[in-house]
């Protein structure tokens, strides 16, 4: 399932009749802003990925 030119200007419209015209520098300003620290979040959790130490078994009966 992608999305078409129609779906998409369909869009456009929605969110330009919901936010106005003036706020919707803002609103996108604002998605790039969450986007990009999403980005970085998940950036930042791969690289905080240590491998897992293993430890020997103690076979106590």
């Amino acid at each position: 399932m992608s999305l078409g030119v129609t779906e998409l200007v369909l869009i456009l419209i929605i969110v330009f009749v919901i936010f106005g015209a003036g706020k919707l520098p803002n609103v996108m300003k604002d998605v790039g802003k969450s986007i990009k620290n999403l980005k970085d979040g998940i950036k930042e959790s791969d690289s905080k990925d240590v491998p897992i130490k293993k430890t020997k078994k103690n076979n106590t009966k």
